[in-house]
């Protein structure tokens, strides 16, 4: 039985588009303005290998999604696998950590106790998903959400909310923050672990 040869894969204008989230008039004008390697089919088409556009994504602090990191040759260069516990209930927060760990080995789950803590490891580690408690002391936990989407300089993670707030307007206004999943505490892990595995496997 002749042995099945794998295409490589090679994104167009259009694919690196939905990738980044952006037109594609967008991702043809970083191509013509030299921002985005690429080359051009017989056909006059263009198209950009996945390496190409993960170093373009990382260089600009944009999310990788697993899908582009998986077609990558050098996956190492880029750090998809971290995941930021921010929860000032050591208790709590180490309890998420290690079923995470226990879950996920391959990942490496990271922690963070109070808001000056999360900020530092934001920028330093870059994670690709943080489970945050909104009910931080001192900090304003829609306020960091909103600054951790709304900034590149984080690397654009997914967020995930763990949350004790009950009323109907604070379910709103989570919802409004353009997240990732909530939860309400008493958290069920296994939710927990299902929403974490989706994102990782975006």
């Amino acid at each position: 039985m002749a042995k099945k040869i794998e295409k490589p894969v090679i994104y167009s204008a259009l694919e690196v588009a939905n990738i980044c989230g952006v037109v594609n008039q967008t991702a043809i004008n970083w191509i013509n303005s030299g921002y985005l390697k690429a080359f051009k089919t017989p056909g006059g088409q263009y198209r950009v290998y996945p390496d190409d556009l993960a170093d373009f994504m990382s260089e600009r602090n944009m999310h990788i999604p697993m899908r582009l990191l998986s077609a990558c040759t050098n996956r190492a260069a880029y750090n998809s696998s971290t995941l930021l516990v921010i929860d000032d209930d050591k208790t709590f927060n180490t309890l998420v950590a290690e079923f995470l760990r226990d879950r996920f080995p391959e990942l490496e789950i990271i922690q963070a106790f109070d808001g000056f803590d999360a900020g530092v490891q934001l920028f330093s580690k870059k994670p690709r998903c943080i489970v945050l408690d909104l009910n931080l002391p001192g900090v304003d936990g829609f306020e960091l959400c909103r600054k951790i989407n709304a900034d590149n300089s984080y690397g654009k993670p997914a967020v995930i909310v763990v949350t004790a707030l009950e009323s109907k307007e604070d379910e709103n206004r989570i919802v409004d923050l353009g997240i990732e999943k909530f939860f309400r505490k008493p958290l069920k892990l296994e939710l927990l672990a299902d929403a974490v595995d989706r994102v990782f496997k975006d």
